[in-house]
């Protein structure tokens, strides 16, 4: 699906770790338990949607070490709930569309830093397993975090089992 009328376009990020695990970052001043994500973000008029992926991650994460492994195919879409109050909504966007892509990353720890850009999205981060991200999320993405688990299952390490 190209055309999403009211779906404001952007891009997701998963960053796997070279031992397949991904990168979260906790939402600032967002409440647990589901204060957890994916960097994400807006794709600019014209802007390509590799680089507007990389421009997101080097903003919210400062990585730009990273090497393309895959995409999702197409959009993935979410709506906003009826008692969203963002700036999103009030512009007049039922939801988003996304375009998810995978990177490793090639860098070091150090390289992290979340005041890499302007006001933080996140105040802390870690490694998590891609298969536990869905129930990580706020309710209403949860469906599309389900669906980028299931895209990049084939890069992800496996939880271990208990």
């Amino acid at each position: 699906m190209t055309d999403a009328p009211g779906y404001r376009p952007n891009v997701g990020i998963v960053l796997f770790h070279p031992d397949g695990r991904v990168w979260l970052g906790r939402r600032k001043g967002t409440p647990p338990p589901h204060n957890w994500q994916f960097p994400q973000g807006g794709v600019d008029p014209g802007e390509d949607l590799e680089t507007a992926a990389r421009r997101e991650l080097a903003e919210e994460t400062g990585v730009v070490r990273a090497t393309y492994m895959g995409r999702t195919d197409g959009w993935i879409l979410y709506d906003f709930p009826q008692d969203y109050a963002s700036s999103k909504s009030a512009r007049g966007f039922k939801g988003q569309k996304q375009v998810w892509f995978a990177f490793r990353f090639d860098g070091v720890e150090g390289d992290f830093d979340l005041e890499a850009h302007g006001e933080p999205e996140f105040e802390a981060w870690r490694w998590a397993y891609l298969a536990d991200t869905p129930g990580l999320i706020v309710p209403f993405k949860r469906h599309a975090y389900a669906a980028v688990a299931e895209a990049f299952a084939a890069f992800a390490a496996k939880p271990p089992t208990g």
